[in-house]
């Protein structure tokens, strides 16, 4: 282990936080009618609530994750959505880079967690 390990999980929130941000704000600049949609038109059952869900997990969730709060539920929750993209995208014969970078990414945080630097362990020493 080098110097520079304790510090992985800092740039791994960075990097999916930042994606599933960014994702998660064109969505929500869609609105739930929009996203809603878009997944009813690929077949997702209970489009509005998905929408929704997916929203939030993209935004608040994706905030969190950047900062270091709540990091592990939060990644389980975008593994969760990566799988249902994969198996959307491969129903439509499309490719899952992303998605599968994405999950892999939020599979890491699940394990790692919020790391040294984050919120969390701040508030834990102030508390």
């Amino acid at each position: 282990m080098n110097a520079l390990t304790p510090y992985a999980a800092f740039f791994m929130r960075l990097a999916v936080g930042g994606v599933f941000l960014l994702h998660g704000l064109s969505k929500y600049h869609r609105g739930i009618a929009g996203v809603a949609g878009f997944f009813a038109s690929v077949g997702i059952p209970f489009a509005t609530v998905g929408a929704f869900i997916v929203i939030v997990v993209e935004t608040i969730g994706a905030a969190c994750v950047i900062l270091g709060l709540f990091t592990r539920p939060w990644a389980a929750a975008m593994m969760f959505e990566m799988v249902v993209a994969m198996l959307v995208q491969l129903h439509g014969g499309h490719n899952i880079e992303l998605e599968a970078l994405l999950f892999a990414g939020a599979l890491t945080l699940v394990a790692l967690g919020d790391g040294p630097l984050s919120v969390a362990v701040k508030l834990k020493h102030t508390g």
